[in-house]
């Protein structure tokens, strides 16, 4: 049976986030809060920077409104419907405190210590939040798991955040993510309290979109790519915590997002490059600058998310390994075709 009040929750985000989204692009035009052109930019207009004020504020309404119809939102890992409030409440909180933190330093750049070190209490609110138990509660001890789990978590939060490089690609990647944490929820492999809160960041997403695919109005801002990355981290450890298929499920979903981002700070580093400094070394980022649109791009990406999602949905539940094999050779290809073709070669003339 259809639960009409929960199926409310999404639409209330969808709407907040389409209406606050535009609010925002005036309110943030007229403060002065652009984004403007540098050498590491893939815009070439000043833009406002901050539309993930309404994505969070959104999010917050309809995971309130599911919590006042007793839908389930709780923590993703908690199969228990009637689990206590403040568990239920934690994620959100954390994902506030995260947004909030997250606008000062969209307004004047913090310490990488203070960000770093609300996002690790967010982590570890979050994981007592799913009982302490990491993504790989199944498979290994506690004093392996939560470490290895706090320090992957942390690490998502942030690759969120350093992916969010043009139009539309943070609005797809969540969509993405979402659906497809949906769907492994009503096919039974995710808890069921995971489907509402994945079906809040996907309309949230949604209704942002509107306003960010190319050419974009407003930009996210590290206000919505950090809470939104802790939100989804959340969601993603709790399925990954309930056995090898869950876990190869939470690593499908994000493969994308995680390979082009792990691999590109990786390079840095190993150049003794600075791996928090802003840089346009992304492989999404290499095709925008060798000539793809944003839209483009973002479609490939799309497509190939829901290669993943496929596998996700019908490969991991039966031969998880291969799946992830699978997985590799989608984002492979992927890379491959987001490749910029090469320069013309200049011929000499004699």
């Amino acid at each position: 049976m259809v639960d009409l009040p929960a199926l409310a929750a999404p639409a209330l985000a969808f709407l907040l986030a389409c209406l606050g989204t535009r609010v925002l692009v005036g309110v943030l035009t007229r403060r002065a809060i652009l984004d403007r052109p540098n050498e590491r930019s893939s815009h070439s207009v000043p833009v406002p920077r901050g539309g993930g004020l309404a994505v969070v504020a959104a999010i917050a309404a309809g995971w309130i409104w599911l919590l006042a119809v007793d839908g389930a939102g709780h923590g993703a890992g908690d199969a228990d419907p009637g689990a206590d409030l403040w568990r239920r409440l934690v994620p959100l909180a954390a994902a506030l405190a995260l947004g909030a933190i997250s606008f000062v330093d969209d307004l004047r750049s913090l310490g990488a210590g203070v960000r770093l070190g609300v996002q690790a209490l967010a982590v570890a609110a979050g994981l007592w939040a799913l009982d302490g138990r990491g993504a790989l509660a199944a498979v290994a001890p506690a004093w392996i798991d939560l470490p290895l789990t706090a320090l992957g978590w942390l690490w998502f939060v942030n690759l969120y955040n350093f992916m969010d490089g043009i139009d539309g690609i943070t609005g797809t990647e969540t969509v993405s993510i979402g659906v497809g944490l949906v769907g492994l929820a009503l096919l039974g492999i995710a808890p069921a309290s995971v489907a509402p809160v994945a079906a809040l960041l996907v309309a949230a997403a949604l209704g942002f979109l509107v306003w960010n695919w190319h050419p974009a109005r407003i930009f996210l801002g590290d206000v919505g790519s950090v809470p939104l990355g802790y939100l989804l981290g959340f969601l993603l450890v709790g399925l990954a915590g309930t056995g090898i298929v869950g876990l190869a499920a939470a690593l499908l979903l994000p493969l994308v997002y995680v390979v082009d981002a792990t691999l590109t700070l990786g390079r840095r580093v190993a150049r003794g490059e600075n791996p928090a400094q802003a840089h346009r070394e992304h492989v999404y980022q290499r095709a925008v600058i060798g000539g793809a649109s944003h839209s483009a791009v973002c479609l490939r990406i799309a497509v190939a998310n829901a290669a993943l999602v496929a596998l996700a949905w019908l490969a991991a539940p039966r031969e998880p390994v291969i799946a992830l094999a699978a997985g590799a050779v989608v984002v492979a290809l992927l890379f491959v075709v987001l490749r910029p073709a090469p320069a013309p070669r200049r011929v000499k003339r004699a």
